[in-house]
């Protein structure tokens, strides 16, 4: 794999939240290489909430590359166990970056979704971007953990 990008919108999260994305984010990175890029959200997004998609879409749309691998966190999307995580991101280490996109509180714009080589879901629920780009750091280092053999994951033990 040529690496993961992760692009998010929105605002920085609570200090907290944004010291264990770090965190993970610096344990991940010894595994593969990792990019993290945070788009602002559109001003104006209580006037037009689809103009402001259609901004926040264009504007993740500039970090993407040809060959890369889009993925975009939806809560429709597919969800998978850490194993199946592991064994899809073993599949993907000889091929492009993979780029996982995160929306503001207001979503992402349909089009990115259609865009998508997958729609890939950490819960069914409804996460604040924060939430969900911790969750899916702390998932993606487990899975990489998982595959290099270390002892951070222990799985099912009964």
């Amino acid at each position: 794999m040529s690496g993961i990008l992760v692009v998010w919108v929105g605002r920085r999260a609570p200090a907290g939240l944004e010291e264990l994305a770090a965190e993970y984010a610096k344990r991940l990175s010894h595994h593969l290489p990792l990019t993290e890029v945070r788009v602002r959200p559109a001003a104006g997004r209580q006037g037009d909430a689809r103009r402001a998609l259609a901004e926040e879409a264009a504007a993740v749309r500039k970090h993407l590359r040809p060959g890369d691998t889009l993925v975009v966190l939806d809560e429709r999307g597919r969800e998978r166990t850490t194993e199946q995580l592991a064994g899809w991101l073993a599949e993907r280490r000889r091929l492009g970056r993979t780029v996982f996109v995160i929306g503001s509180d207001l979503g992402l714009d349909s089009s990115l979704k259609n865009e998508a080589d997958e729609l890939f879901a950490l819960s069914r629920m409804t996460l604040p971007h924060g939430l969900a780009r911790l969750l899916l750091l702390e998932q993606l280092y487990r899975a990489t953990d998982l595959l290099a053999g270390g002892q951070y994951h222990r799985g099912s033990l009964g």
